[in-house]
This record gives C-alpha cells, sequence and structure tokens, in this order.
C-alpha cells in the first residue's frame, strides 16, 4: 500500500486528471480520493489575541470569609 498526497490543479471544465507513476506491479487497485480545496493564502488565519482582556485581580479583604457569606446567602 502507497499513500500519496499533492497539490493538483482542477481545469476550468472541472475535470481533475492524475497520471500518478508508483512502484506497483500491474493489476486492480483500490483508489481513495479526498478533495480538499488549497487555500491560496500562505498561512492560517492567526488566533484571536486576548492579551487586552488579561489581568489579574486584586482582592481586598479576606476571600475565605467573603465566600462564605455568598455561600450562606443561597
Amino acid at each position: 500500500m502507497e499513500v500519496l498526497k499533492f497539490t493538483t490543479t482542477i481545469d476550468e471544465s472541472g475535470n481533475l486528471r492524475l497520471d500518478i507513476p508508483t512502484a506497483l506491479s500491474s493489476g486492480q487497485v483500490d483508489i481513495v480520493v479526498i478533495l480538499n480545496p488549497s487555500s491560496s493564502e500562505s498561512g492560517q488565519k492567526p488566533a484571536y489575541d486576548f492579551s487586552d482582556l488579561a489581568g489579574q485581580l486584586e482582592w481586598q479583604g479576606d476571600a475565605v470569609s467573603m465566600q462564605r457569606t455568598l455561600r450562606d446567602e443561597w
């Protein structure tokens, strides 16, 4: 079994032509074709930058007692 991966072009009429030399002997073979459109961009879209939302909470007081107070309200 061979796994081949390459990029090619579909012509104006929508046809994909494959001419692939292999080291396999003549006979029947099973072929699996997965078509995945290639992006013409050089890279992926960068992930959102969350740095403007990051920060640190500065708590005034005893956090544990505040948690107990809030829990007791339920």
